[in-house]
């Protein structure tokens, strides 16, 4: 596959992947302001800010209203939703011709839906941050089963499943100090509205209940986020899928010089997959989440050096 559409494709689906993440984010904590909780509005919002990565050019000012429409409209805002979707729709217009119709028509619909000058204006935030999540799960939908599952497929899986880790690992540290540091301490009733705000911003609380119940602990919920294997927004199953998709394409490109990344890759899924809980507790959760985002950012730098800035002298010896 030419590196440019390798390229293309995978910038594609993490730039969607970021879009639907953030609308959701800003949309559980918009409705969290519904219910009265001792949290107070600062101390949420910049939390939110924290699992973006902190964006440039965004501040809190005391005002989620403006901060939510700061990160869902202002194109001059690198995080934000519809910068976000500008970019993807851009990538997947280079590869027009690897992507199937019906994929480039849901996401050219959704990019003249978001980039209508008086979208701000005609829609209230809680709706047009539904319409963006609906509209990416069904591109994603659309992706899966209209294009052929190739090297092309996969690059968008690596692409969306590196996101989500990044972003579950962020999350997870963004909340870390309000439900780890004195997890002995007996909750407020109004802390299980915070604890149920996380489960919801990884679509995770129906999933949760379903292994623990209603049963709202900070250990359990750490460990579903970090360990569970069948639930796609946690950070194993992400590195899992993250994995096969890079053996997919090691097999497909037949490059011998993609072990390194293999190892990597492999080794980072191993390290959550042969983790419990208690190993996790007894170490540093806050570096162990830095790490596996550092690590992440090696796996990209790898692809990269691999798939698509490679010279061409790398190329002819495989």
């Amino acid at each position: 596959m030419l590196s440019r559409v390798a390229d293309s494709l995978y910038w594609m689906s993490r730039y969607l992947e970021r879009a639907e993440h953030t609308a959701r984010l800003l949309d559980v904590n918009l409705n969290l302001m519904l219910d009265e909780s001792s949290t107070s509005s600062e101390h949420r919002w910049l939390r939110v800010l924290r699992a973006l990565g902190n964006p440039r050019d965004v501040e809190w000012t005391d005002d989620p209203d403006t901060l939510t429409r700061m990160l869902s409209f202002d194109t001059n805002v690198h995080a934000s939703i519809v910068r976000c979707i500008v970019a993807a729709r851009e990538n997947s217009r280079h590869v027009r011709e690897q992507i199937s119709t019906e994929q480039w028509h849901r996401l050219n619909s959704l990019y003249l839906q978001v980039t209508k000058p008086e979208i701000a204006a005609e829609m209230e935030s809680t709706e047009f941050l539904q319409m963006v999540m609906d509209s990416i799960h069904q591109f994603q939908g659309i992706t899966d089963s209209t294009m052929s599952h190739g090297e092309g497929w996969q690059f968008i899986q690596v692409g969306r499943f590196i996101e989500r880790a990044t972003a579950t690992a962020m999350l997870i540290e963004a909340y870390h100090d309000d439900l780890w540091v004195h997890p002995e301490r007996l909750p407020e009733g109004s802390e299980y509205l915070e604890w149920m705000g996380l489960l919801r911003s990884a679509t995770a609380f129906e999933a949760y209940c379903k292994v623990y119940t209603a049963d709202l602990t900070p250990n359990q919920i750490l460990e579903f986020l970090l360990l569970d294997e069948q639930f796609p927004h946690s950070l194993r199953f992400a590195i899992d899928s993250m994995q096969c998709a890079l053996e997919a394409i090691q097999r497909e490109s037949g490059k011998s010089r993609a072990e390194p990344l293999h190892r990597l890759s492999g080794r980072l899924s191993a390290q959550l997959s042969f983790s419990s809980i208690d190993d996790i507790l007894r170490q540093d959760v806050v570096a162990a989440l830095r790490n596996i985002q550092a690590q992440c950012r090696e796996i990209h730098r790898m692809i990269y050096e691999l798939y698509v800035d490679y010279s061409v002298q790398t190329a002819l010896a495989g």
